[in-house]
């Protein structure tokens, strides 16, 4: 097998890239639509609003992480948030997830940022363990709150 290759995505990858999204966006019950993932990702190239980078087993596309930048007003410095981590079906147990984080994480360092965070399914034990084994720990001293808009 070929080695895992990760490198920050540019805006010729836009075409792979979407092609991952949307096996994302179906893993996570949403309908497809490449479509409007390129046009998602594009936007988010257009606007600098957040890294992503790329998995590749030889020439074909493994899997995608996405950053989304923000800052501490207490630590006074950037932090992540690893919104999406996606693994395409074929590349799993391979060490393409692996490879991912040590990208994300190694970029949270170059960048100074103070946290990376994430959010992780409850019924996904597979990630939870993998975060843990990697250094992630489960916060203990704040609960995360949503609401959904319309």
């Amino acid at each position: 097998m070929s080695a895992v290759l990760v490198r920050q995505a540019v805006v010729q990858d836009i075409p792979a890239l979407a092609a991952l999204v949307d096996q994302y966006r179906q893993f996570q019950g949403q309908p497809a639509d490449p479509m409007a993932a390129q046009a998602f990702l594009r936007e988010r190239f257009d606007h600098g609003e957040s890294v992503v980078f790329l998995a590749a087993v030889g020439a074909e596309p493994a899997g995608f992480a996405q950053l989304y930048p923000l800052f501490s007003t207490v630590a006074l410095r950037r932090a992540f948030i690893l919104n999406d981590l996606f693994v395409g079906p074929a590349w799993r147990r391979l060490g393409v997830a692996t490879r991912l984080l040590e990208a994300v994480e190694a970029h949270g360092h170059t960048m100074q940022a103070v946290r990376l965070s994430l959010n992780v399914a409850r019924n996904n034990p597979a990630a939870q363990q993998l975060y843990r084994e990697r250094g992630w720990c489960e916060d203990q001293q704040f609960l995360m709150f949503n609401r959904s808009l319309p």
